[in-house]
């Protein structure tokens, strides 16, 4: 009877905390600018790009045209914020990936929110950190959820004086998290309680967030990528995801989604791929395992580094206080195809079949009545009476 008692107790001050939380605050976010919009600020040394020839971009109908930078060491993105100098901020990161994995048509793009991302390197030119973008995804059933391609490793140069600017290579992985917003609905709140209460982890912070790994497309068994100068020319780019006009460089990556991470514990394994054909469903397959997605990053002018500052950003975005991207898509835009018409992630769902869609989904109507489905499925499953 105690032990009953006990969970009990448990379960209420779970369902308590979930439904009255809230977070710690850090300073205003601060928009980092050179002094003269659009002209780098002084300061550049340059010279690291030059000091291997290995690191040259080599003759561009090569089958791997990208600098050999196996030299350098893969560095950890948050280690070395002290020997940070200049940065080129992403005002504009644009990405892109199929809807529909292997049909052309059925390509959108979106804009990331703004300036998260980052290039932070030396004054001589050696890159020391990347910081990547978050964006909202919006679910009925599931409130908001926040996505990340989270930089794990880095290495490369920029040569800001230089026709080919900069080479990377990094390694990344998908992070998928609920927003702070109270915004799920009961049902999904108090699966979280019961998850809570038995100390189950469920995806409630970046700390917890599930996570999907990364390779470089094509290449299962490499997790090392390239980003590199210019757009991409993998794929036609539409004019309202170019900004050729107001950046300063661009640079592009891709990275083929591969499978969940496993955590060991069954439910939370199938809670977490649950989450997943969720949010596809709502994203039209961002990180279905297989699909590949690519961003161009448009910069604005290279500008000096406050470390404070920087080490501040990193960590908001470490620990995503504050984040809240739904409304859903926060400071970034919905996504769209080539031609401008909004994606429409209940007609791409009923045309074909998104994620692990059970059965019980054929007669659904609205975008809520096919997440019903599938979270009845799981409760079902799991033996889950809520």
């Amino acid at each position: 009877m105690k032990g009953i008692i006990d969970f009990f107790k448990r379960l209420l001050k779970s369902i308590i905390s979930i439904f009255s939380s809230s977070s710690g605050s850090l300073p205003l976010e601060v928009i980092p600018s050179s002094q003269v919009p659009n002209v780098p600020d002084p300061g550049w040394i340059g010279g690291f790009a030059a000091s291997n020839h290995a690191f040259a971009y080599p003759d561009p109908d090569r089958s791997d045209p990208h600098p050999d930078l196996s030299s350098l060491p893969m560095l950890d993105n948050l280690a070395n914020i002290d020997k940070l100098q200049r940065q080129q901020p992403v005002k504009w990161p644009e990405f892109s990936w199929e809807t529909i994995p292997g049909d052309s048509g059925s390509r959108c793009y979106q804009m990331f929110a703004p300036y998260i991302s980052r290039l932070g390197y030396t004054n001589e030119g050696r890159v020391y950190s990347i910081i990547c973008p978050q964006q909202g995804a919006s679910s009925p059933k599931f409130g908001t959820m926040n996505v990340e391609v989270t930089v794990t490793g880095q290495r490369g140069w920029v040569d800001e004086n230089a026709k080919q600017p900069l080479a990377a290579d990094m390694t990344v992985e998908g992070k998928i998290w609920f927003s702070p917003s109270a915004m799920q609905s009961a049902k999904v709140k108090l699966l979280w309680a019961v998850f809570d209460s038995f100390g189950i982890q469920f995806p409630t912070d970046k700390s917890k967030a599930i996570c999907v790994t990364t390779h470089k497309p094509g290449e299962p068994n490499q997790p090392i990528f390239p980003l590199a100068y210019g757009e991409t020319k993998a794929f036609p780019i539409p004019e309202f995801a170019r900004h050729e006009n107001e950046a300063w460089g661009v640079g592009h990556l891709g990275v083929e989604i591969g499978p969940i991470k496993k955590t060991g514990q069954k439910i939370v394994d199938d809670f977490n791929a649950l989450v997943m054909d969720v949010f596809n469903l709502t994203s039209g397959n961002m990180l279905k395992a297989g699909n590949v997605l690519t961003w161009n990053v448009w910069f604005t002018a290279p500008c000096y580094v406050d470390k404070v500052e920087w080490a501040t950003h990193a960590e908001r975005w470490r620990r995503s206080i504050e984040a809240d991207h739904g409304s859903p898509d926060g400071e970034g835009t919905t996504a769209k195809y080539f031609d401008g018409t909004p994606f429409k992630p209940l007609k791409s769902a009923l045309d074909q079949k998104i994620g692990g869609l059970p059965k019980a989904v054929a007669p659904a109507q609205t975008h809520e009545e096919l997440e019903e489905a599938m979270l009845n499925t799981f409760l079902q499953e799991h033996g889950l009476s809520i």
